[in-house]
């Protein structure tokens, strides 16, 4: 099998579906892991190149198991998006503590199986890349945010050490910070009087994923941040 190979998790009808449109328009054959079979079969229908793999990546052991199947019926996997996110948003005294474990085990803990399990193979082939897609919370906290950013935080400098492990040995890890809202249907049910100019679009999103994916290896970036231009920080 001579075609690139990609596993995008968290693939849903934003930044997922965004990112396995990309990466197939350019010959990848994509791997899609969300927990709605129902939606991936939509997806794997409407995009070609793609392949539905329903997995909740927060059971560790099924997404190893997931792992394995996506090498065995693709072929060597080449690239990584770790797109999945989880957290819970509430004021510091109703956060539960069940509550950022599941933000832990969906943000952090799959990045580390899904680098654990796949990087041996990208050493193998010489190379590889595996991008997180992060948010604003890595940075700081706000008093809403105690069930997410803590987990946010860990994933980044969890990818800063892969980054630097698995740098010289060929493997690119970079960190993508969302800072705003990404513009899909629920969000713009939330935010219903805000223009088009506040939202992120995914299509956009995912072409800044492809520049990492693309980067000569002589100017690699580990940590890019992207907002809507009207966006203040």
């Amino acid at each position: 099998m001579s075609e690139k190979v990609a596993l995008v998790t968290g693939v849903g009808s934003g930044n997922g579906a965004a990112l396995t449109r990309r990466l197939t328009k350019v010959g990848y054959r994509v791997a899609m892991l969300a927990r709605s079979a129902d939606r991936l079969s939509e997806f794997e229908s409407s995009i070609p190149g793609s392949r539905a793999y329903p997995t909740d990546v927060s059971d560790l052991d099924a997404l190893r198991t997931t792992c394995e199947n996506v090498t065995r019926e693709l072929g060597p996997i080449r690239t990584i998006v770790h797109n999945a996110g989880s957290g819970a948003f509430s004021a510091f005294l109703d956060t539960r503590p069940e509550d950022l474990e599941n933000a832990f085990r969906v943000n952090t803990l799959a990045l580390m199986t899904l680098g654990q399990v796949l990087a041996p193979s990208m050493i193998a082939q010489g190379s590889g890349e595996i991008i997180v897609i992060g948010a604003t919370a890595s940075l700081r906290g706000g008093a809403a945010f105690a069930g997410f950013a803590p987990a946010k935080a860990a994933q980044r400098s969890l990818a800063q050490s892969m980054a630097r492990g698995l740098g010289p040995l060929g493997i690119h890890v970079a960190y993508l910070i969302i800072d705003g809202v990404i513009d899909i249907p629920k969000t713009r049910g939330f935010f219903k009087d805000k223009p088009d100019e506040f939202f992120l679009k995914p299509d956009a999103i995912a072409e800044s994923v492809m520049s990492l994916i693309e980067q000569d290896r002589s100017a690699w970036t580990f940590e890019l941040d992207v907002r809507p231009f009207q966006e203040t920080w």
